[in-house]
């Protein structure tokens, strides 16, 4: 915290309103009645003492639900394509919780690493993540068992603490010590705002009571991976929604179809969800018809599959799968019941 800044909270709006001169300012919004992110109104911080997390992650403002890809036109000559408008504005997201700034890294691997994707990387690029230490975390949060925390700074430009009438600001990455550096609305952190930061955040990991042993995951699915009586009990009560992926801040399948009404239609992206029975649908076969398949490709994927692609676990521990299910499966309680692995059937 050398370099630690701090901010009055009754300055906030005006450090926002800086921001907004070169940046489209999101913020946390319960506007339309349902917590996400949305256009910051420039003068509304009461998100301070009632936001917890979105309902949607942050994922979505660079995956989106639906995005058009590209537009067609056809006439006597041909076809013509035509990409979307190129919007060169910056993007500051301000209030991400530890948890979502953590599944950028995660998604970063596979639409830049693995694959370039032009529309998630321009989206990225022109962005900066602000976030905020998460101090009064759900019950249904289990971060700390995944290699993050309340606190944890993966994936953000700038960190953000509530410290009671200030806010401790912390420079990250580049380009967020650079937004942080000669600010005038922000004064230099004392080593007493410093101190009460530390506290409040060893107060708020001590908060996240569910706890998961996730060291061998990867080794015990693989070893259950055949073991049909334990998928179809674990699967259950599972109704195939798919609101735990959907909303799910890592996971990242979409489907692509193109539309033509006359001389004109689009190519579109979707997010996708291997929940539905449709899930990567054949012409003529589904290789997961069964739903007990579904969902252990669901788990598999986070603690299995991606770790053995890329070294990490594709779960943050942000709990939304649980809070928001519907019939309230709960993917910690399936994780503790992985048989060891001499236990196992196979």
């Amino acid at each position: 915290m050398a370099d630690s800044k701090k901010v009055r909270k009754e300055d906030l709006a005006g450090l926002l309103t800086e921001w907004s001169r070169d940046y489209a300012v999101l913020a946390p919004s319960r506007a339309d009645g349902v917590a996400r992110m949305a256009a910051w109104d420039g003068e509304d911080i009461s998100f301070l003492d009632w936001y917890r997390n979105t309902i949607n992650p942050v994922k979505s403002l660079f995956l989106p639900p639906v995005e058009e890809m590209f537009s067609i036109s056809r006439n006597e000559r041909g076809h013509r394509i035509e990409l979307p408008p190129k919007d060169d504005t910056g993007c500051l997201v301000f209030g991400v919780r530890p948890c979502d700034a953590r599944s950028l890294i995660l998604l970063d691997v596979v639409f830049e690493d693995a694959y370039e994707d032009p529309y998630y990387l321009d989206r990225r690029r022109r962005s900066i993540v602000v976030g905020l230490c998460c101090t009064n975390p759900c019950d249904s949060c289990f971060c700390t068992s995944v290699d993050s925390g309340p606190a944890a700074t993966a994936g953000m430009d700038i960190m953000f603490t509530d410290i009671g009438d200030n806010l401790l600001v912390e420079g990250i990455s580049r380009k967020g010590k650079e937004l942080v550096a000669g600010n005038a609305t922000l004064a230099k952190a004392t080593r007493t705002d410093e101190n009460r930061a530390r506290k409040i955040r060893l107060a708020a990991e001590k908060k996240i009571t569910r706890k998961i042993d996730t060291g061998d995951s990867k080794e015990r699915l693989l070893a259950v991976f055949e073991d049909e009586s334990f998928w179809q009990q674990v699967s259950a009560k599972c109704v195939s929604c798919g609101v735990c992926t959907l909303l799910c801040p890592t996971c990242y399948c979409f489907d692509i179809n193109d539309a033509m009404t006359g001389g004109e239609g689009s190519r579109c992206r979707s997010l996708d969800s291997c929940a539905f029975s449709s899930y990567t649908k054949m012409p003529m076969e589904n290789p997961r018809a069964d739903k007990w398949r579904r969902v252990r490709n669901k788990l598999c994927h986070k603690y299995e599959f991606y770790p053995m692609l890329f070294d990490n676990i594709a779960c943050t521990g942000c709990g939304r799968c649980i809070r928001l299910c519907p019939v309230n499966w709960d993917i910690t309680q399936v994780l503790d019941s992985l048989p060891a692995k001499h236990e196992s059937k196979i």
